[in-house]
């Protein structure tokens, strides 16, 4: 079995009790088998020199569209209705398969150069997209999202090719894959509809993911369309009886932040998207105090305009101060656990990824804090908030596999993703 032993590190765990160690980790396999002070007492290991790195888990994004990284700049500053239904979804309608495949590479390319070892991607087109997460060795919560806007017949196909796909993916790529069902949102999907998707949720044994509340016209025509708004919408048509992720959560009342915290739904997240298309400042302060778990999300590089997770990060700690007034809003270690730990919370998977920690999963990152942003090395969680970005990502593994060194990816060929998603763009936008 493969072993790495990295000396000499600044571990940064997202562990409560030893937020940071100065020392040696040790990888065996795909887990990490000692973290400590002193050095480890073992031969046969590969050694790093850890001197000017920063180690630390590899961060989660929780709500993204892979593939519409083609979309990056396509149409900027417009409000969400306009610019979902009159710019994105007639460009989407145009995807092929090779659009999806070179749109989602370049997604994973820039996600794991900026140190994202996870995401949670609802897209259709599902099987190219784990198909190229397997390729780059990344860890992916797949989900066909479906949007109901359509004829019975329509409806039933998209459902079954969701349900195929949660069948079929879940638990490949040695079990870095999981899936998830997806209605798209309660405005573009009929409430019996809605109601199926989660029934294929039980019976397939899977959590659920939608976007919910990211705008107020949205939050105004559920209540129009159905007399309620999306999260008691939601409630009734047993959304939350499964575990349950929902993406934006922007304009929540204390009820409902409270009937969340009750159900154990996870929120993500998406400060950049949500401030670009002016859907508002989600309650993040009041939904970490009533106990929700509140992850962070880029949404797509459509309307980000990166995968950054860090600009995420940073993001979620300002933001909330500006607008409460208050500086002890979201403190710099909460954020970056919002893009950590509660991240595996959010997707269920606490117990192996967002931290560093004896037997949990090698799902890490190193950061080469040889920089002047960084120094004087003072506060190492207030320098990776405030000042770090994904561009000080070096390296990166996920399950105890090195898939980028020296800022390259080591499993998917770049410079043939950047050419490939170039070209895929010319061709989608000269009709």
């Amino acid at each position: 079995m493969n072993r790495l032993w990295i000396e000499n590190g600044t571990f940064v765990t997202m562990d409560d009790a030893r937020p940071i160690i100065k020392g040696h980790m040790v990888i065996e396999g795909d887990r990490i088998q000692y973290l400590s002070e002193q050095a480890p007492t073992i031969e046969n290991a590969a050694r790093l020199d850890g001197r000017g790195l920063v180690f630390m888990p590899g961060l989660i994004n929780t709500h993204a569209h892979s593939a519409m990284s083609l979309l990056r700049g396509y149409s900027d500053d417009e409000n969400l209705q306009v610019w979902l239904e009159q710019k994105m979804w007639p460009m989407e309608a145009k995807y092929t398969d090779a659009d999806a495949r070179w749109g989602t590479a370049l997604a994973v390319i820039e996600m794991l150069k900026a140190g994202t070892t996870a995401f949670v991607d609802m897209y259709d087109r599902m099987d190219i997209v784990a198909q190229v997460v397997e390729q780059a060795g990344m860890r992916g919560m797949l989900t066909r999202g479906v949007i109901g806007l359509c004829p019975p017949d329509v409806q039933t196909a998209k459902l079954e090719e969701a349900k195929q796909f949660a069948k079929d993916w879940n638990g490949k790529a040695g079990g870095r894959i999981r899936t998830m069902m997806s209605p798209h949102a309660p405005y573009t999907c009929p409430p019996d509809y809605i109601a199926r998707i989660i029934e294929a949720a039980h019976e397939l044994q899977v959590p659920l993911h939608t976007h919910m509340s990211e705008s107020a016209a949205e939050v105004e025509q559920n209540v129009k369309d159905y007399g309620c708004r999306p999260v008691e919408h939601l409630d009734k048509l047993g959304f939350f009886s499964r575990p349950s992720l929902v993406a934006h959560g922007v304009h929540l009342t204390d009820d409902e932040i409270a009937l969340l915290a009750e159900k154990g739904v996870a929120v993500s997240h998406n400060p950049a998207s949500n401030l670009k298309l002016a859907s508002g400042v989600a309650r993040v302060p009041e939904l970490l105090k009533a106990g929700v778990t509140v992850s962070l999300g880029t949404d797509s590089a459509a309307s980000n305009n990166n995968l950054d997770l860090f600009d995420e990060i940073r993001l979620a700690a300002l933001i909330h101060k500006g607008v409460s007034g208050d500086p002890t809003a979201v403190p710099a270690y909460e954020a970056l656990k919002m893009g950590t730990v509660y991240g595996a919370q959010a997707i269920g998977q606490a117990s192996d990824i967002g931290m560093l920690k004896v037997g949990m999963k090698a799902d890490f990152i190193a950061i080469d804090s040889e920089q002047p942003h960084f120094y004087p090395q003072t506060e190492m969680i207030s320098h990776l908030v405030y000042a770090g970005s994904g561009r000080d990502v070096k390296h990166v593994w996920v399950d105890g596999e090195q898939v980028v060194r020296n800022g390259i990816c080591t499993l998917i060929d770049e410079e043939q993703v950047l050419a490939e998603a170039q070209r895929c763009f010319e061709r989608l936008s000269q009709h």
